[in-house]
């Protein structure tokens, strides 16, 4: 087990918010817009909190690795070894940034031995950010005032559900008919999960495509809170077991007794 000391936290928690700090620079002028052999947009933002938090962890932890969207090309074949690595999200949410409208984050999770064990996520707009280490406790922290977190058990009628703006289907929309009695939240990015990590939301189904960089960090929130990210077979999610970045569907649960298995 990797121990995640005072000065590695706030090391990794200084690296977001600088990161968070250089996304904000450029949310705050006009910015070009490219877009990726996925058809999925990059701004100057997400290659400018790039650099900074990949310099920042490897002059912090040399002997770790980090995988970055921004840099994800690299082979299975190396990848595959790694026992520990950072994987990280410069930017969560760029729909959301191209937009304008706040909901995005930066994602930084350590993980060893295929599990998240450490995780910060962000929120440039407003300063919240939100830490975590597996055993440890799950925490919010405003300027310098931090408050422990806990999800809502039990998660009682009706449900608060996050769901994506900029991503929902047909198999979602009857996901969430079958809840029952539901209040639903249009959320952006992995601020979803820190919402349901902080109690103020329950339920948070997905179906389609996502990466690992988008969950990491926030499933370390999310589980040291209470919660779990649960595949449909009810495992918990892994991270570089395969030679795919690609996650499978998921539900994240404040309430892990809740009868998720009947929605599906």
């Amino acid at each position: 087990m990797i121990r995640v000391d005072e000065t590695l936290r706030e090391a990794a928690i200084g690296i977001a918010r600088a990161a968070g700090d250089a996304i904000l620079q450029v949310y705050a002028q006009a910015f070009d817009v490219e877009h990726k052999a996925d058809a999925s947009p990059l701004t100057q933002a997400d290659l400018a909190s790039h650099r900074i938090i990949v310099d920042g962890l490897l002059a912090l932890t040399p002997q770790w690795p980090v995988l970055s969207e921004e840099a994800s090309d690299i082979p299975w074949i190396a990848r595959r070894e790694w026992s520990t690595y950072w994987l990280v999200d410069p930017l969560d949410g760029t729909r959301e940034f191209v937009k304008r409208n706040g909901e995005f984050t930066v994602n930084i999770a350590l993980i060893h031995g295929h599990r998240p064990v450490f995780g910060v996520v962000q929120a440039p707009v407003g300063g919240a950010l939100w830490h975590a280490t597996q055993g440890g406790g799950a925490f919010r922290r405003d300027g310098d005032a931090e408050v422990a977190l806990q999800t809502r058990r039990p998660a009682l009628s009706p449900l608060r559900v996050a769901a994506s703006r900029s991503h929902r289907d047909l198999r979602t929309e009857s996901v969430l008919a079958r809840m029952g009695d539901t209040e639903i939240v249009g959320l952006g990015s992995s601020l979803k999960f820190c919402r349901i990590a902080e109690g103020g939301l329950d339920v948070y189904p997905r179906f389609g495509p996502t990466s690992e960089w988008d969950t990491a960090a926030a499933q370390c929130v999310l589980e040291a809170a209470g919660g779990a990210l649960l595949a449909p077979d009810g495992r918990a999610f892994e991270y570089n077991r395969r030679e795919t970045l690609l996650n499978g569907d998921f539900i994240a649960l404040g309430d892990p007794a809740l009868p998720w298995r009947d929605w599906l």
